[in-house]
């Protein structure tokens, strides 16, 4: 088991416990569950959960942001679960949407292979940099043997969706293997056909779909296609296979089910394939990708600006993975895509902001937040720096979605085109080289976009951010000057102890101030009282967690201890219930201090102001040691 034991263990148990897990998988910073039932998993206990960033619902996923360490939580998690890598282990039994299952298809079979599929882009992409910089020569051994490198996996992506493919539609994951390999066969390619002949017949003569027959299968003319590289047809081959062999499990014998089954399999989808749902297949992505590009020919701008405007909102739902195929899909049939591509500023929109809080902020607990934020963003992994620091000061997030929108516009106007799958962030730059064009003018549109996009995105947030120290002083001068009065909430100590800085409370999300700024109380006495007077907004079953509302507006969580919430509630006793109005001073929960210790649980209390983002500045108590009822926490409007 790994480091991150404890946290899956809690995570498990909060999506409902293992029985509730119909399967999982992870992209960069997320778990993505599917549950049987959601109504099961406590949204509330994961979102204040240490090591949790927060949950999303999209896509008919059950989303747990967890940050750039999810490789080694989803192991973990896998090994609490007894679970195998992008396993089903049951069909949830729940309608779904068909956007829902569009999404969920298309991420479940493209998630596997993103991480191979950037890194054979990048090769394709520094090898054509590397030849327009005249380093060496296209017909040079060295470029032709890196391009075999990055190349192969393009040529033979059937061969890599059909396995995936097979995988999230339970057929056996070597028939869906055998399928691609039998799609990529060199005898059978149009290329490969034309070379040996005239064909016997054209079909669909003078149109867009003008297809010739070289070969007859079974008296039926066959219409020749160039499967390698392509995505949709082996994906539906693939999904019927899957259909057939449900079916012949139920009738064919136990004792020669083991070949008779996939023989029989692989023999009528490929032959069905070959005559029928390829050719549709690729007549339909042939017409989709013209299409899209007759629609982006009416207003590029437009269009580029509506990518680049929406596309954050997109990610953090998790919706961006509709536009995959598209993607793909124009790569394979044009040669480059200029449909999604207009998002490419973003990732850097969000590490310019990142970097201009750097710069202005006097607070060191949100410039230390800043500087991995901003190393995960130059690389293109921009979750950290949307969930922990834009998307919590609102008029950051919508600043960076109207300077994507205009960069996007650009883009949509100068025509920028990806012309290979590649890395994310600044690995991206090299897709973006047209091996045709040697001036390199594609790249600097790129460049120039990304460069004005984070200039603008960096003075705007010199602008907009106000450091918190700023806020109070100003806020304190117009309460000297003017007959303007400051609003002040204040949290009483609910707990006898000595107090922590917030910074030094041994967990990140906490020490981050992922959840809000607080304190930190080390308790002398189990015992919690009611910091103010207000009501009870959340009691978590475990015990080991409060969530107040002040009546004047401050919204305070109590974590007694941290990862308590393992103990299920053993050595806490609430006097409240969620719902309840209470007295300041009022005894709200008791905790056993020595038996949490014996567990083995640090007794560090935090005490968070959730809605921080609600105030010119939280200030906390500078004394070392408080008493229930000494003031803690002072929220100034």
């Amino acid at each position: 088991m790994g480091k991150y034991e404890k946290l899956a263990r809690e995570i498990v148990h909060n999506v409902g416990g293992k029985d509730n897990i119909s399967s999982l998988t992870h992209c960069v910073t997320r778990l993505r569950f599917k549950l049987k039932d959601e109504s099961m998993a406590n949204d509330d206990v994961l979102k204040h959960m240490d090591g949790v960033v927060t949950v999303m619902k999209s896509g008919g996923q059950y989303q747990v942001v967890i940050g750039n360490h999810v490789p080694d939580v989803y192991t973990d998690v896998l090994a609490i679960a007894n679970i195998k890598d992008n396993e089903d282990i049951e069909d949830n039994k729940k309608p779904k949407k068909v956007l829902d299952s569009f999404i969920d298809v298309i991420s479940g079979i493209f998630q596997p292979i993103l991480g191979v599929m950037c890194a054979a882009g990048m090769l394709k992409g520094f090898n054509i940099l590397f030849n327009v910089l005249g380093w060496y020569s296209a017909d040079s051994g060295t470029y032709k043997v890196i391009n075999s490198m990055g190349d192969a996996l393009f040529m033979y992506l059937p061969v890599l969706l059909g396995y995936t493919a097979a995988k999230k539609f339970k057929l056996q994951p070597f028939v869906g293997l055998l399928i691609g390999l039998a799609m990529c066969y060199p005898s059978i390619q149009l290329d490969a056909l034309s070379a040996s002949g005239k064909p016997l017949t054209t079909l669909f003569s003078g149109t867009i779909f003008s297809s010739p027959v070289y070969l007859k299968v079974f008296g039926i003319p066959l219409i020749s296609m160039n499967y390698t590289s392509t995505v949709v047809p082996v994906i539906l081959i693939v999904y019927f296979a899957s259909r057939i062999q449900k079916i012949l499990d139920k009738i064919i014998p136990d004792v020669v089910k083991f070949f008779i089954v996939p023989m029989i399999t692989i023999f009528v989808s490929l032959t069905l394939g070959f005559l029928l749902i390829g050719p549709i297949a690729t007549y339909a992505s042939g017409a989709i990708a013209h299409g899209i590009i007759a629609v982006r020919d009416f207003s590029p701008l437009l269009a580029g600006l509506l990518v680049g405007l929406f596309w954050q909102v997109l990610v953090i739902f998790g919706l961006h993975w509709g536009l995959i195929p598209v993607y793909i899909n124009n790569i394979m049939t044009l040669g480059y895509d200029n449909i999604m591509i207009p998002f490419f500023a973003a990732t850097f929109v969000q590490t310019a902001i990142v970097l201009a809080i750097i710069f202005k902020t006097k607070d060191k607990k949100l410039k230390a937040l800043c500087i991995p934020a901003a190393v995960s963003g130059i690389f293109g992994i921009t979750e950290p720096a949307i969930y922990g620091i834009t998307l919590p000061r609102k008029k950051l997030f919508i600043m960076s979605c109207i300077v994507s929108g205009i960069a996007g516009a650009f883009y949509g106007h100068y025509n920028l085109r990806e012309f290979t799958f590649g890395g994310m962030g600044i690995f991206e730059f090299t897709t973006m080289i047209n091996p045709n064009d040697k001036s390199l003018s594609n790249l600097m549109i790129a460049i120039i976009g990304v460069l004005a996009a984070m200039v603008i995105a960096f003075v705007l947030t010199m602008f907009i951010h106000k450091d918190n120290d700023e806020k109070v002083t100003n806020a304190e001068n117009e309460d000297k000057n003017s007959t303007k009065v400051i609003k002040k909430s204040t949290a009483y100590s609910p707990i006898n102890g000595i107090t922590i800085p917030l910074s030094e409370v041994k967990d990140a999300a906490f020490s981050q101030e992922l959840l809000g700024k607080g304190i930190g109380i080390e308790p002398l006495k189990g015992e919690v009282v009611a910091p103010f007077d207000g009501t009870v907004a959340t009691l978590f079953p475990t015990k080991h967690a409060i969530g107040l509302v002040s009546n004047e507006g401050l919204e305070v969580l109590i974590h007694i201890g941290l990862n308590t919430v393992q103990l299920n509630g053993k050595h806490f006793e609430a006097f409240v219930e969620q719902g309840d109005t209470v007295k300041k001073g009022q005894k709200l929960v008791a905790f056993n201090i020595e038996e949490i210790k014996k567990a083995g649980y640090s007794i560090e209390t935090p005490i968070i102001v959730t809605n921080s983002n609600d105030y010119f500045e939280i200030i906390e108590t500078k004394e070392v040691k408080v008493n229930a009822g000494d003031v803690l926490i002072t929220g100034i409007v």
